[in-house]
């Protein structure tokens, strides 16, 4: 019974505690000044080239290639990447979502 009442005059307390802070002030509302507005990025140019093996769409910012999507006819498609701007291409293996691993745990 002690516990119970030495519980309860806390509870009290702790709720005569909270009704005596006053709620924070409401904020300002929030202007953007037109220096701080993030800048538009430019849009990319995309050409899809129709050819008889496969489908090319390519990837342009300022007139710069920079990405090109190859979907041939027979086969997985890929990624050809200019990772740094020197005009060479790398090419990207797209992997499937749901692929399963094929790992070797033990073999009988």
């Amino acid at each position: 019974m002690r516990t119970l009442s030495y519980c309860l005059l806390l509870w009290l307390a702790g709720a005569a505690l909270a009704a005596d802070i006053p709620p924070p002030p409401p904020l300002p509302p929030a202007t953007a000044t037109p220096s701080e507005a993030p800048a538009a990025e430019p849009e990319p140019e995309v050409r899809v080239i129709e050819k008889a093996d496969a489908t090319h769409t390519e990837y342009r910012v300022n007139g710069q290639l920079y990405m090109v999507k190859v979907r041939p006819k027979v086969g997985p498609e890929y990624f050809l990447i200019d990772e740094n701007g020197s005009g060479s291409m790398v090419r990207r293996e797209i992997m499937p979502k749901n692929s399963v691993p094929r790992w070797v745990i033990k073999r009988f």
